[in-house]
């Protein structure tokens, strides 16, 4: 327990010390201090966004020189870009259609082939007077509905 208190009494008293140094030997009274200090971030500040507005300056103008190098406007670059996106999803539906169809077509063929080898199957064993193993084809369906993207 001595020695926790002899840490803390020591730690109290070298701040004490710090503060009373640093009071008796500043260059200059705390306001001047803070001023300074306020007047250095503002610059900082100030220089911050004279930069960003200059980069987004360029930027701008960069996007300007190759959209009119190309011959097409920020509009006519726009409604572009939208018409492909209509597009997409037009091929994205149509896909999706297609897949649906076709899962289902194959759906009705395993079930078709299910059904004819069962009959085979059977008209076997008719014939031949024993019994054939079941034969058994599952077909497992997976929810149509699956996310696009």
């Amino acid at each position: 327990m001595g020695k926790k208190l002899n840490f803390v009494f020591g730690a109290l008293m070298g701040a004490a010390a710090g503060v009373a140094a640093g009071v008796l030997l500043a260059p200059r009274a705390g306001a001047e201090s803070r001023a300074m200090a306020a007047d250095a971030v503002n610059d900082a500040w100030d220089t911050a966004v004279d930069s960003y507005e200059k980069g987004a300056k360029v930027v701008s103008e960069r996007v300007a020189d190759v959209a009119s190098a190309n011959g097409i406007s920020s509009d006519e670059l726009r409604e572009k870009v939208d018409a492909a996106r209509a597009r997409m999803d037009q091929l994205r539906d149509s896909l999706s259609d297609a897949v649906a169809t076709a899962s289902a077509q194959v759906v009705d063929v395993v079930n078709t082939v299910s059904d004819q080898v069962a009959s085979m199957a059977d008209a076997a064993a008719d014939a031949t007077g024993t019994a054939a193993e079941a034969v058994k084809v599952e077909v497992v369906e997976e929810d149509a509905e699956t996310p696009a993207e």
